[in-house]
């Protein structure tokens, strides 16, 4: 299979994957790629950067618009009376092969 002029395909191929890499979804691919790879990177800078603030100790916040939110008189219903009886609860994780 060779891919639509512009796509590059790096990797090994394997059998039947034409059935999945068809042109036309390479292309939708590389149409995404087109459209979205400077945002994308643009994000993974800033990521970067909010790292290395949390490394150097800053904390996470929430944002100054959801403050209404937080300090609002809300609540939430009543806990259903099912779930105050918590003498069942299955926790952990199996013994054994999935």
């Amino acid at each position: 299979m060779s891919p639509p002029a512009g796509i590059q395909l790096h990797g090994p191929t394997i059998s039947g994957d034409g059935s999945v890499l068809t042109p036309a979804a390479l292309g939708l691919v590389a149409k995404l790629h087109r459209a979205f790879e400077s945002r994308r990177q643009d994000l993974l800078g800033r990521r970067v950067a909010r790292q290395s603030e949390f490394d150097a100790g800053k904390l996470p916040d929430f944002l100054s618009e959801t403050a209404k939110v937080r300090t609002g008189d809300w609540t939430i219903a009543p806990q259903p009376k099912d779930m105050l009886d918590r003498r069942v609860e299955i926790t952990g994780r199996p013994i054994g092969r999935w």
